[in-house]
């Protein structure tokens, strides 16, 4: 579950906490992360850390998100910069980039 890091105190926390930096496996970006560049989301930046962490949190329950699902999902991550129709665009090529990654999984097990 996403989080907003600035008003949960850690000793709240019953499981683990995973940054931004924490999502990225053997110095390979996360699909949402590569999403995020491709879709050429960041602008200023302030509200990168939080964007990514609550759309990987939206794609952690739901693989494949409405659009309506995406606004309501990220509707309390708010962008300076206006960036919501990247966003949105960025969440669908993650969603995409999981989807490629769990059918290449399983056709590694199968074969």
């Amino acid at each position: 579950v996403a989080t907003r890091s600035c008003i949960t105190p850690v000793s709240t926390v019953k499981s683990e906490v995973t940054t931004l930096e924490g999502i990225a496996k053997n110095g390979k970006l996360h699909p949402v992360q590569q999403a995020w560049i491709d879709e050429q989301v960041p602008q200023c930046g302030f509200c990168q850390n939080g964007q990514i962490m609550t759309a990987k949190a939206l794609l952690d329950k739901n693989s494949n998100p409405t659009d309506t699902q995406i606004r309501e999902a990220m509707a309390k991550t708010l962008c300076r910069c206006m960036t919501y129709y990247r966003v949105q665009l960025a969440i669908k090529r993650a969603a995409k980039a999981i989807a490629s990654l769990g059918s290449n999984r399983s056709k590694e097990v199968v074969a």
